[in-house]
């Protein structure tokens, strides 16, 4: 999801559509969000581990 952001981001920065560049930013930040939530230990959407 960050790397979907990320890309999602530079895309719309470079050709000028500014819902690409906000969508990326959402999905940067809520990606990272979740990361963190999971790294601590918390579930994330009922679960402990991804693998």
């Amino acid at each position: 999801m960050i790397i979907l952001g990320i890309v999602l981001a530079v895309v719309g920065a470079l050709t000028g559509l500014s819902i690409l560049l906000y969508l990326g930013i959402v999905l940067v930040v809520l990606g990272v969000v979740l990361v963190i939530l999971g790294s601590t230990g918390h579930a994330v959407a009922g679960r402990r581990h991804y693998y």
